[in-house]
């Protein structure tokens, strides 16, 4: 049951006779309690005249997946089986996060029929969002009060990423296919991938001459050579403790996120294959043999549920499951936050014994530095006192990183997607990859 607007108001216009009732002699409390039982029976009676809500049923209809900052509408269809219309309203309980409007929308539901509400969501947070029942009110003839039924009818939405580094990929894109088509690199020997044949030219390892070629053609054919494009890019994601810290308008496991789409998309497009690692002390999230088009959803549905961890990220066992992914050379990236001498010892320790196999590039996001005044006060010259102590201790850091033969990127979260993609190309370009 629950009492409707109107009743208060009844109670209130009950203060008119009442006043005339006491200048006629009678008791004013008297007569007030009258006209409160009155009201309270009237509101009675009329929550029991009310439809029963149990008698809806409840129809979901949602996306599967949305990306975060995009609005998506939910259907909801409820079929009246009962008897008698019900008037009232509905709530769909998502939750906060899922931006759903805060208004009831009334319902007028006849008998047999069914009516459909549209709900637009604007989710503000990654993962699953969920909505577990739907609350119906059903008023009374009088609409003083009316009925309340909870129905249980789940309806969820998994939140993807954003993805919002994407407007980079297109300017990578080109500088990739300059690069494969320039094939400025050509080696010969075994162990390399095939690229074409021409004619041999005096100086040329005898070793290279095809002869088959050379036997359907009036001249000397030689093959040309050109690094392997089915390398193994692992990305490396730290969901520690370090990864909640809050960088922007986000958290720096969400720009580590961006600037490992970023870098799939684009390592994905050279032929190369991708694993996906998300670890703290256990495997938080994993994609690997997911090449061509299926790689980014299945590293977006990967990410969306996985947040950070308030505890210290196990570095030995993290790279003990980088190197089951994979036994070959590859790229290894590292999404952490190492900016802080202490707190990165055991990292430091546990780098030499990846970076002897591999080829590993470090990156940290950091706050983008803000302007100085003119006048600075007392609290803004504290400030930025920590802010040059914190870039000192990152700079020692990614010093230590260079001398366990590894290379350090830091940047903000909006420019460290770029520059990682960035430094991908430099290594295929330099053949190192």
């Amino acid at each position: 049951m629950y009492l409707a607007s109107r009743l208060p108001i009844l109670v209130a216009v009950g203060a008119v006779p009442v006043v005339l009732l006491s200048l006629a002699g009678i008791d004013a409390w008297l007569a007030a309690a009258g006209w409160i039982v009155l009201c309270l029976v009237l509101a009675l009676v009329d929550a029991a005249a009310a439809p029963d809500p149990r008698l809806i049923r409840i129809e979901r209809s949602a996306p599967v997946r949305a990306r975060l900052g995009e609005v998506v509408e939910v259907t909801t269809r409820l079929r009246n089986t009962g008897g008698r219309t019900v008037r009232g309203h509905v709530r769909d309980a998502w939750q906060p996060t899922a931006g759903a409007p805060t208004g009831h929308p009334s319902i007028l539901l006849p008998p047999g029929e069914s009516r459909v509400l549209r709900t637009p969501l604007a989710p503000r947070r990654r993962g699953e969002l969920r909505s577990m029942f739907v609350v119906v009110r059903s008023a009374g003839p009088l609409r003083l009060a009316g009925r309340q039924a909870r129905i249980d009818a789940v309806g969820s939405i998994r939140v993807l990423p954003p993805f919002t580094s994407r407007r980079h990929l297109p300017s990578r894109l080109a500088r990739l296919r300059e690069l494969d088509g320039a094939t400025s690199i050509q080696v010969r020997g075994p162990g390399t991938e095939f690229d074409s044949l021409r004619e041999y030219v005096r100086g040329d390892d005898v070793r290279s001459i095809d002869w088959r070629a050379t036997a359907r053609s009036s001249t000397t054919m030689l093959r040309t050579w050109r690094p392997e494009r089915d390398r193994h890019v692992v990305i490396v994601i730290d969901t520690g403790r370090t990864a909640a810290a809050r960088v922007g308008d986000g958290v720096r496991l969400d720009a580590a996120m961006e600037a490992a789409l970023l870098l799939a998309a684009l390592a994905q497009r050279a032929g190369d294959h991708v694993h996906l690692l998300m670890f703290d002390r256990v495997v938080r999230a994993r994609v690997t043999r997911h090449d061509g088009p299926g790689l980014l959803p299945a590293m977006v549905d990967a990410m969306a549920p996985v947040e950070p961890t308030l505890i210290d990220t196990d570095w030995d066992a993290a790279f003990a499951e980088v190197r089951a992914l994979t036994s070959r050379p590859s790229l290894v990236v590292l999404l952490t936050a190492q900016d802080a001498v202490e707190g990165s010892r055991g990292f430091l320790g546990s780098l030499p014994a990846l970076t002897a196999r591999t080829h590993v590039l470090v990156g940290t996001v950091a706050d983008a530095p803000t302007p100085t005044a003119d006048r600075p006060d007392v609290d803004e010259v504290y400030r930025e006192a920590a802010v040059a102590r914190a870039a000192a201790e990152r700079d020692r850091v990614a010093a230590a990183i260079g001398r366990a033969h590894a290379e350090a990127v830091t940047d903000t979260a909006d420019d460290l997607p770029p520059r990682i993609a960035d430094r991908y190309l430099a290594l295929k370009a330099a053949g190192r990859l």
